[in-house]
């Protein structure tokens, strides 16, 4: 090991989105701590993510705790930047033995807002928290937005779909639990109302709905559950805009610096996880004023009202109008 080298392990688990809202902390400690490298834990499931990240210099996954343990014990090293905080990182920073540093994850006042509808959270995006971690080491926030990077060999065909010079949507459909979701035939009314194509993306879970959906509207190909994480990053890529719940794909989109239409349900944006500086046309669509609304931090698998209001009621018009807009430029 060089005598020159400051040796870091950041951690977070998961999932997509919050991996890759990690992305400007690894950036900055390699770019601006002389002799940093950079390692990174997390599940076998989202290594895909960071693999072709050129400021990560070795990928590891969780596995069986005590041999995850002394795999790291052999590396040897100087900090951990703990982006994860939850019990299971406790456990691996207490064996590690090694000096840590976190961030405030502000569980009080979202649990404030959740439940008393009583807002103290900063107004400051998460990425922005996450620098608390290293600010004893000088890093500062560059401002460059998120990063994903596509392997050089991923790509997707189109031609079979529509030619390469034609304008197109992306809609990622899914979302971690129901509420996060527009319900079917809401999707469908926004596909049905915008007149270039649409490529829906999503889980294995969302093959259905999508499907549904193309099948009724000609214009809309479904690829739920048919593409890799990294070929629905090639596609997002490629299109004009991003219509999204909150979810992965979102994140994903604002690391391309595309226009994104998320459309928010039960959580809000005040949790500090809206797009990061994504493109500038980009827009948050939400129904304000509703008093059951957060209803989680999370999400659930139904409303606990039953009435859905914050996705019934979305502005189904505007986000039409808005996306035919950008693609008519």
């Amino acid at each position: 090991m060089d005598e020159n080298e400051i040796k870091f392990l950041v951690i977070r688990f998961s999932s997509i989105g919050d991996i890759v809202l990690t992305t400007p902390i690894v950036r900055c400690l390699k770019q601006q701590v002389e002799g940093a490298v950079v390692h990174f834990l997390t599940k076998p499931a989202y290594a895909s993510i960071l693999e072709s990240n050129p400021y990560i210099d070795k990928v590891h996954t969780l596995g069986n705790f005590h041999a995850s343990i002394n795999e790291l014990r052999d590396e040897g090293f100087d900090y951990i930047i703990d982006l994860h905080k939850n019990i299971r990182t406790f456990r691996f920073k207490h064996k590690l033995k090694i000096m840590d540093f976190s961030f405030d994850k502000l569980n009080s006042e979202k649990f404030f807002l959740v439940n008393f509808k009583k807002n103290k959270l900063p107004d400051i995006h998460i990425v922005d928290r996450y620098f608390e971690s290293v600010k004893l080491f000088d890093v500062v926030n560059d401002k460059k937005g998120l990063d994903f990077f596509i392997p050089e060999d991923v790509k997707y065909d189109f031609h079979e779909m529509f030619p390469d010079e034609v304008k197109f949507v992306v809609f990622a459909i899914g979302g971690q639990h129901t509420t996060k979701q527009l319900p079917t035939e809401r999707i469908k009314e926004i596909c049905s109302g915008i007149n270039n194509p649409i490529v829906l993306l999503g889980g294995k879970e969302d093959q259905k709905v999508g499907k549904e959906i193309s099948e009724k509207l000609e214009h809309v190909y479904n690829l739920c559950g048919i593409t890799t994480l990294n070929e629905s990053a090639y596609i997002v890529t490629k299109s004009t805009v991003v219509i999204t719940h909150d979810t992965g794909i979102m994140h994903i989109a604002a690391a391309f610096k595309k226009d994104v239409f998320s459309i928010w349900g039960n959580t809000v944006p005040e949790f500090g996880m809206y797009p990061y500086l994504a493109g500038a046309n980009s827009e948050i669509f939400e129904v304000k004023d509703l008093k059951c609304r957060p209803c989680s931090k999370i999400g659930f698998k139904k409303c606990p009202k039953k009435h859905f209001d914050c996705m019934q009621k979305q502005d189904i018009q505007a986000i039409i109008e808005k996306t035919n807009n950008l693609l008519g430029k």
